[in-house]
């Protein structure tokens, strides 16, 4: 099957001298947005809304990172933990949290923060009204209390070691004043925050404008932004965001295939880097829904007969390249409590796999429907090694937003999915998320359940290694997930920029610069 990885290669390569003959015929001169301070970048996905607590996409995340601050900073390069919206914090006790929060700060509309504000958000999004998305980087939280206009206590619901990491990371603070009068319909078209960048306009199928907050506080951790402007564009194709780069019209791209970004390297007016992120790629297999109570996957054989069919490495080394690595955990390798040792390791083998199928009662195979929304020639590959098999796999690629709508709603078999952790650096941010019994959770496997409220909640680091690992064990062991690859990126961009790439995906514009 490292022939179907061989062709998308060929094609890609084909794709790329088409585009590069069109682009140069194109001839553009100068990087136009050097000029009036604006950097454009564009990616394929939009988050369905932009209120960071109502996505979940990285386009999201990374907005949310420019125009919202967290309590917390936490430094890329050192892993500290640093003031920003609070100056000091102090646990009283193992559930109650005291942070003294800054003077002088004020959001985007003028208005000052204080208290009220930290207070709002925190009690705003662990209520069910809120309707936050990802309700596992806040289920933590029993609420927060004010004790004086610029102190504020944070009350857990039981002891969770991983509190500062998550206030440095997928909690920023909302302005209660002014999302109290708009709502979270006024405030997904108009949102304001404290971050470095402001939100200008949001342009619904089309992306965002930012504009540089020039009244943001000197005090803080992250700089003062040296690009006065930024424009997120989104073009789904991903032809269309490489001959935009290339003539000029857009100035930083970032997922370009490891062969395009290979030849890429040779051409006049770009740059190329590349870096491995904690995002990885998986196929999830739903086995809790009733609407799919006759779904193949609800055998274990089957899930194993899953496992075994997918080539990871030819994935990992010919694919997605960059530092990819085959990945058989539901977490990143690098995070707190991802025992990789743990997990079992499925190997390549086609017969093992057809073995398995026909023990299950499938010896012809079976025909299912196959759900993506990103990189679709990875998903196509996935296909292909289904196929070989005896799955055939009926592709749906739709946007995340309706593809997690319709998993919810139990109508999704199989998927090939992605997940980066919001940038959290602990096993909670992406196992507790998918398989301890929310949402999300395809398996809802008790044992899996209280080992991950154990891990997640107690104080001791060893008991938490220890529940981890074996609820990695499990996970594994019953195949609920197919996990794949570790994913690297490559970010193409004008020479003319100065920009960093971090493992954690997010692009920090606010540290970028003309040269």
């Amino acid at each position: 099957m490292k022939k179907r990885c061989n062709h998308t290669l060929t094609l890609r390569k084909t794709l790329l001298h088409s585009v590069i003959s069109c682009a140069m015929a194109a001839s553009a001169s100068a990087w136009a947005d050097k000029s009036n301070d604006t950097l454009i970048y564009a990616s394929d996905s939009e988050p369905e809304n932009v209120s960071p607590y109502h996505n979940n996409l990285r386009e999201g995340v990374i907005l949310s990172h420019m125009a919202w601050d967290t309590l917390i900073f936490r430094d890329p390069q050192t892993s500290e933990y640093l003031p920003l919206l609070a100056t000091s914090w102090e646990w009283q006790d193992s559930t109650n949290l005291v942070f003294k929060l800054r003077q002088g700060v004020t959001f985007h509309n003028g208005n000052a923060f204080s208290a009220d504000d930290v207070v709002f958000t925190f009690n705003y999004v662990v209520s069910p009204e809120s309707k936050i998305v990802t309700r596992k980087n806040v289920d933590w939280i029993d609420h927060a209390e004010k004790l004086d206009e610029y102190t504020v206590r944070l009350v857990l619901k039981k002891p969770f070691p991983a509190a500062l990491e998550y206030l440095s990371g997928p909690t920023p603070i909302y302005p209660s004043q002014y999302f109290q009068k708009v709502g979270i319909e006024g405030y997904s078209k108009a949102p304001i925050g404290t971050g470095p960048y402001k939100i200008t306009k949001v342009l619904s199928g089309e992306g965002v404008n930012l504009e540089r907050y020039d009244d943001y506080f000197e005090a803080s951790p992250i700089p003062k932004p040296a690009i006065s402007k930024l424009q997120f564009r989104v073009i789904p194709d991903p032809d269309a965001r490489l001959a935009q780069l290339m003539t000029g019209d857009i100035d930083w791209i970032w997922r370009v295939p490891s062969d395009q970004a290979d030849q890429m390297k040779m051409m006049p007016g770009l740059d190329i880097k590349s870096a491995e992120t904690m995002r990885i790629g998986y196929l999830r297999m739903e086995t809790t829904s009733e609407t799919l109570k006759d779904s193949p996957f609800n055998n274990q054989l089957v899930r194993e007969a899953v496992n075994y069919a997918i080539d990871r490495d030819a994935f990992s080394q010919d694919l997605v390249r960059g530092g990819s690595r085959s990945v058989y955990t539901p977490c990143f390798p690098s995070q707190f409590g991802c025992d990789v040792s743990a997990a079992k390791k499925y190997e390549y083998n086609v017969e093992k796999a057809k073995a398995l199928l026909a023990e299950a009662g499938y010896p012809d195979g079976f025909e299912t429907e196959f759900y993506a929304y990103r990189e679709r020639d990875l998903a196509e590959a996935m296909m292909g090694y289904l196929s070989e098999v005896g799955i055939k796999a009926n592709l749906h690629f739709m946007k995340y937003a309706a593809l997690r709508t319709d998993q919810r709603a139990g109508k999704v078999p199989l998927s090939f999915q992605t997940w980066g952790s919001y940038s959290v650096n602990d096993a909670s941010a992406i196992t507790s998320v998918f398989f301890k019994g929310g949402v999300d959770d395809s398996a809802k496997d008790e044992t899996v359940i209280k080992l991950l409220d154990t891990a997640d909640s107690s104080v001791d680091p060893d008991t938490r290694k220890k529940a981890y690992s074996a609820a990695i064990k499990r996970i594994s062991e019953e195949a609920f997930w197919a996990p794949m690859f570790s994913y690297s990126s490559n970010y193409a961009f004008s020479d003319t920029l100065n920009f960093t790439p971090y493992p954690d995906e997010l692009p920090r514009f606010y540290e970028s610069s003309w040269k």
